[in-house]
C-alpha cells in the first residue's frame, strides 16, 4: 500500500543504521550536558507516548488513507457485479428525412450505409420523406449456471484483500512507528552517556591545567585530556544527529513536527517488563499471513468464474416499436408531415441462446494460469508462516539473552565507576598515568551505554515478539503504564 506505500525494509534499513550509530558510541567516553556546539534538545511542544505514537500515526498516515479508500472501491465492486442481475432496459427515438432507393444485392457488415426496408423499385429518385422510430428492448438472463454469482463472489473476495491490505498497511505502520520510538530513546540514553563523559573530561581538565601551570604535570598530560575532550564532544555531535535523524523518522509517522515532538518513555527506561511466559505463535493472526490468505481466496473466486464461462448464455428478450413514414408501397410520396409520428406498431417476445464455441480454448488456458496462481500463494502464505515462526523463535532468543544482559550491566556499571574513582584518584596522586583515567572513562561509558540499551533491548525484543504475532496491542499497554 501502500505507498505498498509504507516500505518495512527500508524502514529495517534506517533503524539498523541509526543502531549502528549508537553502537559505535558505546566504544568512546561520556557525561552530562555542558556548552557543546551542537543543537541541544528543542522546546517541547507535544510529549507522547509509544501507545500514543502509534495511535496518531494510524491516524494521520497517508498510507493509511491510500490503503482506506482502496477498500471502498473494492466494496463499490461488489454492487457493481450485483447489478449483472438486473434485466438490461434500452430505448431509442429517431427521426429523419431521407430519401427512400433501396437495391438488392449483398451487403459486408458495416457501420457507415444506413440500412433500408421496404421493396426494390428499381428506380432512382432523389426525393425525401419524413420517417420516424421509437421502441424499446428488455433483456435478461433468466439463469446463467452461477457466472453472476462466481463474480459476485469475486469481488467480495476482492474487497477482502483489500481489507486485508488495510490491515497489514496499519500493522506495519504501528511496527515502524514503535521501532523508531525505541531507536530515538536508544540514542537519548547513549547521548546522555557521551554528555557525561564530556563533563567529567572537563572537570579533569580544570584540575590537570592548574597541576600543569604549577608545573606539577606534563604539558602531554593537559593535550591528553584535551583530546579526550575533544572526543567525547565528537560522541556527543554523533549522538544527537542520530537523535535528529530517528526523530524524523517518529515525526514522519505520527504527523508532528521534529521539532515540537519529545518522547515519553519512562517506564521503558527505567522498567524491565514482567518475565511472563510466552504463548505459542498463530501464524494465521499475523496480518501478512491473513493478506496472503486473501489473496489466494481472490485467485480461486476467479477460477470458479473462469469455470463458468463457457457455458451457453441464454437471453429472455421482449421490444416494443413503432415507425412511421411518408412512403407509400407503389413508390409515391405523401408528402406533408406525414412520417413525423410513429404509426405502425409492432411487439416481440423471444429467447436467444449464445454458444461461444471457440472461447473454450482461450478460457482452458485461462483456467491453467489461474491454478498455476492458485498454486503460487498457497506456497507464498506457506513461506510466510515459516518466516513468522522463524521471526518469533528469533524474538524469544533475543528476548532470553537480552534478560540476562540485563541482569548482569547494573554490576558492570557498578564496578566501571569504582575503577575509574580509583584511576581518577591514583592519577591525582601521581601513581598512575593519564592512560589509565582515559581507560576506566571509557568503560564507564560502555558500562553506561549497555545498562540503558540492555533494558531497552528488551523491550525491543518484546516488540518484535508482537511482531511476528501481529498485534502491537498489548506490548503498547504493557509500554505506555
Amino acid at each position: 500500500m501502500a505507498e505498498r506505500t509504507l516500505s518495512s525494509g527500508r524502514v529495517r534499513k534506517t533503524v539498523f543504521l541509526m543502531m549502528a550509530a549508537s553502537g559505535t558510541l558505546a566504544a568512546q567516553p561520556a557525561s552530562p550536558p555542558i556548552p557543546v556546539t551542537i543543537a541541544q534538545s528543542v522546546t517541547i511542544a507535544q510529549s507522547v507516548t509509544i501507545a500514543q505514537a502509534v495511535e496518531d500515526a494510524l491516524r494521520n498516515y497517508p498510507a493509511i488513507r491510500v490503503s482506506e479508500d482502496e477498500m471502498n472501491a473494492a466494496a463499490a465492486g461488489i454492487r457493481l457485479a450485483q447489478t449483472a442481475y438486473l434485466p438490461r432496459v434500452d430505448g431509442i427515438a429517431q427521426l429523419s428525412r431521407a430519401t427512400r432507393n433501396n437495391v438488392s444485392g449483398l451487403m459486408l457488415p458495416e457501420s457507415v450505409i444506413p440500412s433500408m426496408s421496404g421493396p426494390v423499385l428499381g428506380t432512382n429518385n432523389l426525393g425525401s420523406t419524413w420517417g420516424s422510430a421509437a421502441g424499446g428492448l428488455v433483456t435478461w438472463q433468466p439463469f446463467d449456471f452461477g457466472l453472476r454469482t462466481a463474480n459476485v463472489a469475486g469481488a467480495t473476495a476482492a474487497r477482502d484483500r483489500a481489507q486485508a491490505v488495510l490491515k497489514r498497511t496499519r500493522y506495519d505502520v504501528s511496527v515502524a512507528t514503535a521501532d523508531a520510538f525505541l531507536t530515538v530513546i536508544a540514542a537519548q540514553q547513549t547521548a546522555e552517556a557521551a554528555r557525561a563523559a564530556v563533563d567529567r573530561w572537563q572537570v579533569l581538565l580544570t584540575s590537570t591545567h592548574a597541576q600543569v601551570a604549577a608545573q606539577l604535570r606534563p604539558g602531554a598530560d593537559e593535550s591528553r585530556v584535551l583530546a579526550e575532550l575533544a572526543q567525547a564532544r565528537t560522541q556527543v555531535a554523533q549522538a544527537e544527529q542520530t537523535i535528529a535523524v530517528a526523530r524524523s523518522t517518529v515525526s514522519q509517522f505520527v504527523g508532528i513536527d521534529p521539532t515540537e515532538l519529545t518522547l515519553n518513555a519512562d517506564k521503558v527506561v527505567a522498567e524491565l517488563p514482567p518475565d511472563t511466559p510466552q504463548p505459542p505463535l498463530d501464524a494465521a493472526a499475523n496480518p501478512l499471513a491473513a493478506e496472503q490468505s486473501a489473496v489466494i481466496a481472490q485467485t480461486r473466486s476467479r477460477l470458479r468464474a473462469l469455470e463458468r464461462t463457457d457455458y451457453p448464455q441464454f437471453f429472455v428478450e421482449g421490444s416494443v416499436s413503432a415507425r412511421g413514414t411518408g412512403l407509400e408501397t407503389s413508390g409515391g410520396r405523401l408528402g406533408g408531415w406525414n412520417g413525423l409520428a410513429p404509426t405502425y406498431q409492432n411487439y416481440a417476445l423471444g429467447l436467444t441462446v449464445v454458444f461461444p464455441f471457440m472461447d473454450r480454448f482461450a478460457i482452458h488456458e485461462q483456467q491453467v494460469a489461474q491454478v498455476a496462481s492458485v498454486r503460487a500463494g498457497e506456497a507464498q502464505y506457506n513461506l510466510i508462516a515459516l518466516n513468522l515462526r522463524a521471526q518469533f523463535n528469533a524474538a524469544l532468543a533475543t528476548l532470553a539473552g537480552a534478560r540476562r544482559v540485563a541482569a548482569n550491566t547494573p554490576v558492570e556499571v557498578t564496578a566501571a565507576r569504582s575503577a575509574l574513582e580509583q584511576a581518577t584518584a591514583r592519577y591525582q596522586s601521581g601513581l598512575a598515568p593519564i592512560d589509565d583515567v582515559a581507560q576506566a572513562q571509557r568503560l564507564v561509558v560502555q558500562a553506561q551505554i549497555d545498562n540503558s540499551l540492555a533494558r531497552l533491548n528488551v523491550w525491543r525484543a518484546l516488540l518484535q515478539i508482537a511482531t511476528a504475532r501481529g498485534d502491537l496491542q498489548p506490548f503498547l499497554a504493557e509500554a505506555s503504564q
